[in-house]
């Protein structure tokens, strides 16, 4: 069934309607995707996926409950309906409880493409076709995913809000190893888009690299400069969603964010001068939603507030933290909306450049297995892969031994020294970054 804006509000009013007085709140997300995995330098599955989900929240006094379902006869909604308000009866008035949100005026966001939307694994296969004969030619061996598909999201609640976007994604990730095993490449893409794709560029990078980290040598650990390729760079800033950007955490003491006696940072210096860091859902790069949603680690008092332009970091000095609307009321500021789409503007220089300019540091791929150590410094421990370089004297000598960081990404922001044009990695639009002085602790087995 075809979810547009017109048949999304239909069902959602439908809701209300039998759900009856009282306060309601329904999100329904419908999602087409057809993909095409592949391992071992062969297809090994392909498949085709339609499901709806529905969500129904039941609000009074404080208390709520939701229920979900993807159970859309008469019968079924009824019975998601009495769930809710079952389960609602029987929660604990929550302290923070915030009203609902009044209708709500949402921006229009670009993010559909008709044939993304229709593509199948016949528009698909040449770019995996390309991916398998290149590892074959170069003795690799390749595994990968290459998927498209469509999403409707709808919004609405008893006081009259709704909201719907229709958005289309193509990702397309592929590692390539090397015969006996030392040596590994990966890259990946994403876009509305699936014609931006270039499946066949992105597998000639991944083999390169596979093929130039193959029989790594030892580095010691230890602080050095790094070039960090945009994936790399993503990774580390992804963990600012994790609560870094949070007002209410800096102002109780628990954020990187936080100022030595109470209160935040926010109008202080906590980056260099070349940094600025933004909310864009307008960038045409990679067009974000309309609002906050649910999940991931959006807050449920931020869920339906409009996306808008947001600077977090600008010029190096902290300009906005994000405020859900329960926090929002507490402090007596705006409520924000979750720091999605991030974009960090990038510079001039290309990626040879700050290799160029490197007397000795490393080249760094991409990191793997993040976790925090320390919210308070946003301090970060994780691991290097598929392809750590050693660079001397501007040039890069030799692949290196995986290695495991122990690092704040504010450090990194810090001591930045160059930057390139910012790319998509990701879900945000990021530069390829030379910093100094990034701790290594150890060394890792990886690849």
């Amino acid at each position: 069934m075809r979810w547009d804006r017109d048949e999304a509000k239909k069902t959602i009013e439908r809701i209300l309607a039998l759900a009856g007085p009282g306060e309601w709140e329904v999100e329904l997300s419908a999602r087409t995707s057809s993909h095409t995995r592949f391992a071992r330098n062969e297809i090994s599955t392909s498949g085709f996926v339609e499901d709806v989900d529905l969500g129904v929240t039941a609000r009074q006094d404080g208390r709520s409950g939701t229920v979900g379902t993807n159970d859309l006869s008469t019968s079924g909604l009824k019975a998601a309906i009495a769930r809710a308000a079952e389960m609602r009866d029987l929660m604990p008035v929550d302290p923070e409880a915030v009203e609902m949100l009044p209708a709500q005026k949402y921006p229009a966001l670009e993010k559909y493409d008709d044939a993304t939307a229709l593509a199948r694994a016949a528009d698909r296969a040449h770019g995996v076709k390309a991916t398998l004969g290149l590892a074959q030619r170069r003795s690799l061996t390749s595994a990968g995913f290459f998927e498209n598909g469509v999403s409707h999201r709808a919004i609405g609640n008893s006081r009259g809000n709704f909201g719907y976007h229709l958005s289309t994604e193509a990702d397309f990730s592929v590692t390539m190893r090397t015969a006996d095993g030392t040596g590994s490449g990966w890259a990946a893409g994403s876009s509305p888009r699936l014609r931006d794709l270039d499946a066949k560029s992105l597998a000639r990078r991944a083999a390169d690299k596979g093929v130039a980290s193959a029989a790594p040598r030892d580095v010691p650990p230890g602080d050095y400069t790094v070039v960090l390729e945009p994936a790399a760079v993503a990774a580390l800033l992804q963990t600012l969603q994790f609560g870094a950007l949070q007002a209410r955490a800096a102002d109780e003491g628990r954020s990187v964010f936080s100022k030595q006696g109470g209160g935040s940072r926010v109008g202080g210096k906590v980056a260099h001068e070349s940094v600025t860091l933004r909310t864009d859902p307008f960038d045409a790069r990679l067009p974000g939603a309309p609002w906050s949603v649910r999940g991931g680690f959006a807050e449920g008092a931020a869920d339906g507030l409009p996306n808008r332009r947001i600077a977090w970091i600008e010029k190096g000095v902290l300009k906005t933290l994000y405020a859900d609307r329960y926090w929002a009321g507490k402090i007596g500021t705006e409520p924000t909306p979750f720091p999605g789409s991030l974009v960090l503007d990038g510079g001039t220089q290309s990626l040879e450049d700050l290799i160029a300019s490197t007397p000795r540091g490393l080249l760094v791929t991409r990191f793997w297995y993040i976790r925090t150590v320390n919210p308070q410094t946003w301090q970060l421990t994780g691991l290097t892969r598929d392809g750590l370089f050693l660079i001397e004297k501007g040039k890069i000598t030799h692949p290196a031994t995986n290695l495991r960081f122990n690092e704040s990404p504010l450090v990194m922001l810090a001591n930045v020294e160059g930057m390139t044009a910012a790319v998509p990695a990701g879900r945000m639009v990021v530069p390829a970054i030379k910093s100094r002085e990034f701790t290594f602790t150890s060394k890792s087995d990886a690849v």
